[in-house]
């Protein structure tokens, strides 16, 4: 499934942080893997602290390096170089999947506050909003030099289009040999928002019978998803938790601990509107844990 990964790279040590994950799975999957640099039009000379890399050629000489040093000898490391400069790099990397075909995209979020948030909000938005390739985030504060993914997380809600980050994370559990843990949150009365919120105001017995059934509906829908998982040989238990779904899922992370978080996520209404009231950012954001973005298909 994952076999062909993409890194996109800008120079800096701070892009760099992806490098031991990707590593990782490039020798625990089998996988080959591309770097990729672009080169940008009136880049600063510094970028994130380090060099920002504005020649051709020694781009092809830092991703040359990069390929020694950050796998293994012999490992099917390629090195492209987006020579004709573009002014939205991020728009460029997007499009990049579509020539290289990858099957992942491995990069590092960018820090915290504005560097981050432009990195986060951009790149990594354009190319879920593709709505084709795979992305794993690699939050520079749970950077390491060795991985291993052996508690692999997968967030649920109940819809099937959210169902999408279940094969990706079951591929991955067989591959490295992980458990899988299933959790689907349920909000509690004092923390629902919106319409929600108002109608509990004004009708607060009804909406507590409502959660309550919809635990009990998670209840069942995750032992349906345990004994598809279970029926492929698979390590897994799940859990349905009440409280508010952000802060809720985090903290489950944090106490598992896991190793990645995988969650099923789509772009296909356009930039704006897949980061509008989604969850997937607001995790990102508080998680110290690698994020795998799987695009739902149409």
């Amino acid at each position: 499934m994952f076999k062909r990964l993409l890194v996109p790279l800008d120079g800096s040590a701070l892009s760099e942080a992806a490098l031991p994950a990707a590593a990782y799975l490039a020798r625990s999957l089998d996988a080959s893997v591309m770097l990729l640099h672009v080169i940008e039009r009136d880049a600063p000379k510094e970028i994130h602290k380090g060099r920002h890399l504005s020649e051709p050629g020694q781009a092809r000489a830092y991703l040359e390096e990069i390929a020694q040093r950050a796998f293994a000898p012999g490992a099917p490391v390629e090195a492209h170089v987006h020579t004709v400069e573009v002014k939205d790099v991020a728009q460029s990397i997007a499009d990049h999947t579509e020539e290289l075909a990858p099957d992942l995209i491995v990069m590092c979020t960018h820090g915290s506050g504005g560097a981050r948030d432009w990195f986060f909000g951009s790149i990594a938005q354009q190319v879920i909003s593709i709505g084709k390739t795979p992305v794993l985030l690699i939050p520079p504060r749970c950077c390491q030099e060795n991985y291993d993914f052996k508690k692999i997380m997968v967030p649920l809600d109940g819809l099937a289009e959210h169902e999408e980050g279940l094969p990706a994370a079951a591929y991955l559990a067989g591959a490295l040999q992980a458990k899988l843990h299933l959790l689907m949150v349920i909000h509690k009365p004092g923390t629902l928002e919106g319409e929600r919120a108002a109608v509990r105001q004004m009708l607060p017995g009804a909406m507590s019978a409502l959660l309550e059934l919809e635990e009990m509906q998670g209840v069942e829908y995750l032992r349906a998803c345990l004994a598809s998982l279970q029926a492929q040989g698979l390590s897994v238990d799940a859990e349905v938790k009440r409280g508010e779904p952000v802060a809720t899922i985090t903290r489950a992370a944090e106490n598992l601990p896991a190793d990645l978080i995988v969650l099923g996520t789509h772009g296909k209404t356009g930039l704006d509107a897949f980061w509008s009231g989604s969850a997937t950012p607001k995790i990102a954001s508080r998680s110290q844990f690698p994020l795998l973005l799987a695009p739902v298909r149409d």
